[in-house]
């Protein structure tokens, strides 16, 4: 068995999507002055590697409380986009442009989720689209040439809880 991490690291000046909040992580409590130490986090459900909910492009799209856990997490395959889609698995996808041709394939093979690399393309209409269809995205994942192309594997991606969720940065990996 073999894990390859897919996720970003989140840290002050990462490159955010346009108009997104700046990261800011700070730390307010040391092991020097209160014997521990606490972070404050503060930055946007999308950020880095993360997970978008039906309900941050659909008015009646699920949101993250709503979604069971094993929905983020299944037999995944890395494939090039034009390639044939499987049924009922996650399909990842490392490199190119997911269009709105390539949309409307995936509707038809209906994944149980679409991961999208840092080195691929997911533009916000095509998105909009998968999501209305209830196709949960993940995005900005990173390390994904060192999972094998056609051949499964275990991928989980689970984000925080979070009430009326529309996304969250997850920690993600594969087994292989």
């Amino acid at each position: 068995m073999r894990i390859v991490d897919l996720s970003q690291t989140l840290e002050n000046g990462m490159p955010i999507f346009p108009g997104d909040p700046e990261v800011k992580i700070e730390e307010i409590h040391s092991l020097d002055k209160e014997g521990w130490r606490l972070k404050y986090l503060q930055f946007s459900s999308h950020i880095g590697s993360h997970v978008d909910a039906p309900y941050h492009m659909d008015k009646n799209g699920e949101p993250l409380d709503n979604l069971r856990i094993d929905r983020f997490i299944g037999k995944t395959v890395l494939l090039d986009l034009h390639d044939k889609f499987p049924s009922g698995m996650g399909l990842a996808f490392s490199e190119g442009v997911v269009d709105e041709q390539v949309v409307e394939r995936l509707k038809v093979a209906k994944p149980k989720f679409v991961v999208v690399g840092s080195n691929a393309t997911l533009d916000v209409e095509p998105e909009r689209e998968l999501l209305k269809a209830g196709i949960i995205t993940i995005t900005d994942l990173v390390n994904m040439g060192n999972l094998p192309k056609n051949k499964p594997f275990m991928f989980y991606g689970v984000p925080l809880k979070i009430k009326d969720g529309d996304g969250s940065p997850i920690r993600a990996f594969a087994v292989l």
